[in-house]
């Protein structure tokens, strides 16, 4: 049946506009209009509604033509034909052999089909590059339903509307119906619409034009929205990725008809339709700790190649910091990742990198900022090994040999609770600092004339009252201010009595 179909479209875009008319009004058509309007509704009416007996008048207004033809004589050129002007493209096998006519007479009927559906369509034999866009980790291809095709204005208007129709096959639908779901309503093997820009430069990213609207059948599909901005003057961005069709769509043999609503706006956009298997963020990651784990032995000598002494360089590096706290979630690494093009050899967790593309595909390395496809990312071996090696630092150090050391941080030294007390007291008949016990405290002094006694005799002489340094300077200003209120109450009320120390006599508190 396809090729019959294929047949019958060749054969329609080869006929004259007399063909043409006298085929529309075989089936009630109008038979008005330019002849690439009367190509485009013939075509319509092949592949949408083509019957045996549609079928057997085309290969009848065929036939008459060509025999018509070939008991014409030929006239003969006056000069001689330009290679470029013959156009072999729709000779059948077995059909009369046709000589080629003049420039002025010649047909191109293939420029007509570029119309079909709305949709733009280039030759059969074009040698220009087509569309193709990149590819998404979290979808493998299973079919090209339908090839990046460019979305053709049909007027002037802003608003275009740009309509498909296809049927999916048994095997299709059967791969459709018996896949797992990933959420209610959602199963894993979709088929999906994608536009992009119409650059045949190299592989372009999904985008969609302005006022963009989907109807599959006779319900319009949801197209994601925009992400709302905070800095203000920035417009909100529009994340652009595969819309999925499945759930409107006819999961049988009936055809599907899919209309794309858009704005004409200068620049060009084409659309494609695939069935695909989505995967998730832990499919990835299993994915890539198969295939993906960079051995010990190379992610060593990557630190010596970092660390190598450069001639050309005044300075001399002897070690690299690494932490092994995540820099996206600010935990500690479980599967330490990097991408193979990114220079630094700090690594963030593949797990949550993953998830966050899930959600929203950036792809951008969250420690130097550049591209890190799906791709290009690896496992490094040598900091899982680490890992489970050092469990009580949060950072290592990569030595110039190629080894490592874990850098653990100082503890903080916190003041105890009991004070030092030091001895302020005069001394004894012997002259040495009398020591007296309090509970709870530790009491500096002794009889040593070493360098390290405070408070005690040195030389013979008594020993200097100590004074604590330790005090803030806000503790000290406080007193003076206290000292003079209680001057000027002195002053005005006479002598008050004087306030207990809180310490026995000759103590006072270090802190």
């Amino acid at each position: 049946m396809a090729a019959e179909l294929v047949e019958a479209k060749n054969m329609v875009m080869s006929f004259r506009v007399s063909d043409l008319q006298m085929l529309l009004g075989f089936v009630g058509r109008s038979k008005s209009g330019l002849k690439h309007e009367l190509v485009t509704r013939a075509l319509q009416l092949v592949q949408f509604d083509c019957s045996p007996e549609l079928f057997k008048k085309i290969k009848e207004l065929y036939e008459t033509r060509y025999a018509k033809k070939s008991s014409e004589p030929v006239p003969q050129p006056h000069r001689p034909l330009d290679p470029l002007a013959m156009h072999p493209t729709f000779e059948r096998a077995g059909a009369v052999p046709r000589t080629p006519l003049s420039g002025p007479n010649l047909d191109y009927p293939v420029l007509y089909g570029k119309y079909l559906n709305g949709l733009g369509r280039l030759p059969a034999k074009t040698l220009k590059p087509e569309v193709r866009l990149v590819k998404l980790p979290f979808f493998n291809m299973l079919d090209e339903l339908l090839k990046p095709t460019e979305l053709v204005p049909q007027n002037n208007e802003k608003l275009q509307e740009s309509p498909c129709i296809f049927a999916l096959t048994p095997r299709q639908v059967e791969l459709i119906r018996n896949s797992r779901e990933l959420q209610p309503g959602i199963k894993a093997v979709q088929v999906v619409l994608r536009i992009c820009y119409s650059d045949t430069s190299g592989p372009q990213e999904d985008q969609y034009p302005p006022n963009i609207a989907v109807k599959v059948n006779h319900s319009y599909c949801s197209v994601p929205g925009y992400y709302p901005s905070n800095k203000p003057g920035v417009e909100p961005k529009r994340p652009c990725r595969p819309i999925n069709l499945t759930h409107l769509m006819y999961l049988s043999s009936a055809t599907n008809r899919i209309t794309v609503t858009w704005g004409n706006y200068g620049k060009s956009y084409s659309v494609a339709l695939y069935l695909v298997r989505q995967l998730t963020s832990s499919e990835l990651l299993q994915r890539l700790k198969t295939i993906g784990v960079k051995h010990p032995e190379l992610c060593k000598a990557l630190v010596k190649e970092k660390l190598r002494l450069d001639p050309d360089s005044e300075i001399a590096t002897t070690g690299v910091r690494v932490s092994l706290i995540c820099p996206l979630v600010k935990m500690r690494l479980s599967v330490p990742c990097r991408a193979e093009t990114c220079a630094h050899l700090q690594c963030f967790d593949a797990v949550f990198y993953l998830q966050m593309n899930e959600k929203k595909p950036t792809w951008m390395c969250p420690v130097c900022d550049k591209p890190a496809p799906y791709d290009q990312l690896i496992i490094d071996g040598l900091l899982s090994k680490i890992l489970s090696e050092c469990k009580d630092a949060d950072e290592i150090e990569y030595l110039v040999d190629g080894s490592w050391c874990p850098i653990r941080a100082e503890r903080e030294h916190s003041c105890s609770p009991h004070c030092p007390i030091l001895v302020l007291g005069t001394s004894d008949a012997n002259g040495l600092l009398s020591t007296p016990s309090v509970n709870g405290s530790a009491v500096l002094g002794g009889t040593g004339s070493g360098p390290g006694v405070v408070g005690g005799v040195e030389n013979g002489k008594p020993g200097a009252d100590v004074v604590d340094l330790t005090l803030d300077s806000s503790s000290s200003s406080e007193e003076e201010e206290e000292e003079e209120e209680e001057d000027e109450d002195e002053d005005e009320e006479g002598p008050r009595p004087k306030r207990r120390c809180p310490f026995p006599k000759g103590l006072v508190s270090a802190c």
